[in-house]
C-alpha cells in the first residue's frame, strides 16, 4: 500500500523507553516507521513525539488505534493517529483582501496542499465567481454589530454540516467571540500583517512607513480570545527600506502573509504542529 500514510503523534511525560514501546507497536502491526521525529522539552518535563507510518499491508485505522491504547495508558500518552491520505477539510473566511485566499485555492488545486475546501464563507459577496470558479460554494453571510451573533450562529451550522476540521482566517476583518474561540481550539488559524504584536487596526504597512522600519513580516497564529495573542506557528520577514513606498511595503508583505499562511496550514493539516498551552512546537 505505497500510497497510503499515517502519523502518529505523542505527547506525555519524559521517561525511558518511549520511543522504544511505540516502535515496538510499530513492527508488531506491520507497519514501516518512514519519518520520526522527537523533542524532549527540558522546561516542562514533557516528550513529543510524530511518527510517520507506511503500512505493508491491509488494516483499519479503528483498529490500530484500539491496539495503541495499551501503550498509551502505560506512559500516560496525550496521542492521535491520523490517515494522512485523508484530504483536510478546510472552512475559509476572507472579506475584501484576495492575496491569500487565491495563493491558497492555488495551492489546493495543485495538490499542494491535502486539503478539501467544503465552503468559502465572507462578509462580503466580493469573491462569489472566485468561488465559483474554483467549483466552491459560497456563502455570503453580511455581519454587522446587530447581527453578529447570527452571522457565528450561521458559521457554526456551516462548520457542523461540513463536518469541518479547521477554520482558516484568509485575511478575515472580523473579530470571532470568546466563546466560538473557546469552542474550537486549535482549530481556527489566522494570519496576521506584521511580527506579532506590531502594528495592529487599520493601515499597517503605512503605520510601518511611517516608523521607518527595516524589516516587515507576517505572523500565522492559532486563534484565542486574546487578539492576535495567539500561539505562533509560522513567522516570515524581509528586510525593507527608506526607499519604499507604503504601496511596496504592503505588496511586499502580501507576499510574506501568503507564504507563511500557506506553511502554517500545511504543517496543521499534516499534524506537524503540537499545541501546548501559548506556545507551539512544529516539527518540520
Amino acid at each position: 500500500m505505497p500510497d497510503r500514510s499515517f502519523v502518529l503523534t505523542v505527547s506525555c511525560p519524559d521517561r525511558v523507553g518511549i520511543v522504544h514501546a511505540v516502535s515496538g507497536w510499530a513492527a508488531d502491526r506491520g507497519l514501516t516507521i518512514t519519518d520520526a521525529q522527537q523533542f524532549g522539552d527540558a522546561s516542562s518535563g514533557e516528550f513529543h513525539l510524530r511518527m510517520e507510518l507506511a503500512p505493508t499491508a491491509g488494516g483499519a485505522i479503528e483498529e490500530l488505534r484500539a491496539s495503541f491504547a495499551p501503550v498509551a495508558e502505560r506512559f500516560s500518552m496525550q496521542h492521535a493517529l491520523h490517515d494522512l491520505s485523508v484530504p483536510h477539510r478546510l472552512l475559509v473566511l476572507v472579506s475584501r483582501q484576495g492575496h491569500v485566499l487565491n495563493d491558497l485555492l492555488f495551492r489546493v488545486r495543485t495538490g499542494q496542499l491535502n486539503v478539501q475546501i467544503p465552503v468559502i464563507v465572507s462578509n462580503h459577496p466580493d469573491f462569489a465567481e472566485l468561488a465559483a470558479w474554483h467549483g466552491i460554494p459560497f456563502e455570503h453571510v453580511p455581519v454587522t454589530p446587530d447581527t453578529k451573533p447570527a452571522a457565528e450562529a450561521r458559521l457554526r451550522e456551516l462548520v457542523a454540516r461540513h463536518d469541518v476540521e479547521t477554520i482558516a482566517l484568509a485575511r478575515y476583518m472580523q473579530i470571532l467571540s470568546a466563546q466560538l474561540c473557546a469552542d474550537l481550539p486549535g482549530r481556527i488559524i489566522n494570519i496576521h500583517h506584521s511580527l506579532l504584536p506590531s502594528f495592529k487596526g487599520a493601515k499597517p504597512y503605512t503605520q510601518a512607513h511611517d516608523r521607518g522600519v527595516k524589516v516587515i513580516g507576517a505572523t500565522a497564529h492559532y486563534v484565542t480570545a486574546d487578539l492576535d495573542e495567539g500561539p505562533i506557528i509560522e513567522q516570515d520577514f524581509r528586510r525593507v527600506d527608506h526607499r519604499m513606498s507604503p504601496e511596496q511595503l504592503a505588496t511586499a508583505g502580501q507576499e510574506l502573509e501568503a507564504m507563511a499562511f500557506a506553511r502554517a496550514i500545511r504543517w496543521h493539516v499534516e499534524r506537524r504542529v503540537v499545541l501546548r498551552g501559548r506556545r507551539t512546537i512544529v516539527f518540520d
